[in-house]
């Protein structure tokens, strides 16, 4: 291939800004055609974005001669059908986090792939977004020290009953498509960090349970991470605080210093050493995953590594799986 062109598979709210005008962006790359079970929304969508093709059946666009990548952004109770059938079609796969609803799917998604020798590549988009990278640079330098501790508390109000009438929220604390609440749904990306920043991981365990009784899904979580480098991590993730209560802040504390930031909140990174502080701001991305996207064509293109391959996607599953297991 000289060329990615991408075919959408459900290109609702997620693809509007943060995905997809990316995909017609990037060098080498175009997106040829999108998919969505509403005719009229898939129409929409291809003639506000300029995209020459829309379907409103998967196998349509999987087996359309003219795509030879597909871009997952379903809901994650699809993610492995769909990723099954578009490795059985030949075709290159990057699909949305949650890679899959737990680790047993994500291993049948990363064994077909191996098997059948087709890319695979989970979109957890912030590794390659500038704000954490210079934060995985400053921890690889060893600015602040040999690594000790993570400690990350993300705690958000509960959902009104009105705001769980909405279609983007409940699909979100539905398990049978999302495989758990809002954990599942927004942890992914702070694990994968964590995972991205520090390796390896020696063990984990946690708890969770459904304190508010809102919707089914768990609304509270803990975990623990041993990493096999030594540096422990502890999180909570709460999703049922008075507003008052509300925090997004993950500390990292080395042998000399720390570093503190939000993973979805302003992106300020506050680097303390030596009792000094130094607070970098950077400016926010039209596109958040425009970077990763570029990493992801070069990658089907024979022309870099994989940015996140399918066994990072798979032990990050693990790793939620274990936090909230009963």
């Amino acid at each position: 291939m000289k060329k990615i062109n991408w075919g959408i598979l459900g290109c609702g709210d997620v693809t509007e800004v943060k995905s997809g005008p990316a995909f017609s962006k990037v060098k080498n790359s175009s997106l040829t055609a999108v998919m969505r079970r509403d005719t009229e929304k898939a129409k929409d969508y291809a003639q506000r974005h300029h995209v020459p093709k829309w379907y409103d059946n998967t196998e349509k666009l999987i087996n359309d001669p003219d795509v030879n990548a597909i871009y997952i952004a379903t809901p994650p109770s699809s993610h492995e059908e769909y990723t099954l059938e578009a490795i059985a079609a030949g075709k290159p796969v990057y699909v949305e986090k949650p890679m899959t609803v737990n680790f047993d799917s994500a291993t049948k998604m990363m064994n077909a792939a191996k098997e059948k020798n087709i890319k695979l590549v989970i979109a957890h988009y912030r590794r390659e977004q500038p704000y954490f990278k210079k934060i995985k640079q400053v921890l690889d330098e060893k600015f602040i020290g040999d690594i000790r501790f993570a400690r990350l508390d993300f705690c958000k109000k509960l959902l009104s009953h009105e705001e769980l009438k909405l279609p983007k929220n409940a699909w979100r604390v539905n398990t049978s498509i999302a495989g758990g609440g809002l954990f599942h749904d927004l942890a992914p990306h702070q694990l994968d960090l964590m995972y991205y920043f520090f390796g390896f991981v020696e063990n984990a365990t946690g708890f969770s349970t459904n304190q508010s009784h809102r919707y089914n899904a768990d609304d509270v979580v803990s975990g623990n991470i041993h990493f096999k480098n030594g540096v422990m991590f502890n999180g909570l993730w709460c999703f049922n605080v008075g507003i008052q209560n509300e925090k997004d802040s993950c500390e990292i504390a080395g042998s000399e210093g720390k570093i503190s930031f939000s993973v979805f909140g302003q992106q300020k990174l506050s680097v303390t050493k030596n009792n000094e502080t130094e607070i970098t701001v950077f400016k926010p991305l039209k596109h958040v995953q425009q970077p990763m996207i570029e990493k992801v064509v070069d990658y089907f293109l024979d022309e870099g590594p994989n940015p996140c391959s399918a066994e990072d996607g798979a032990e990050v599953m693990r790793l939620m799986d274990q936090f909230t297991r009963k």
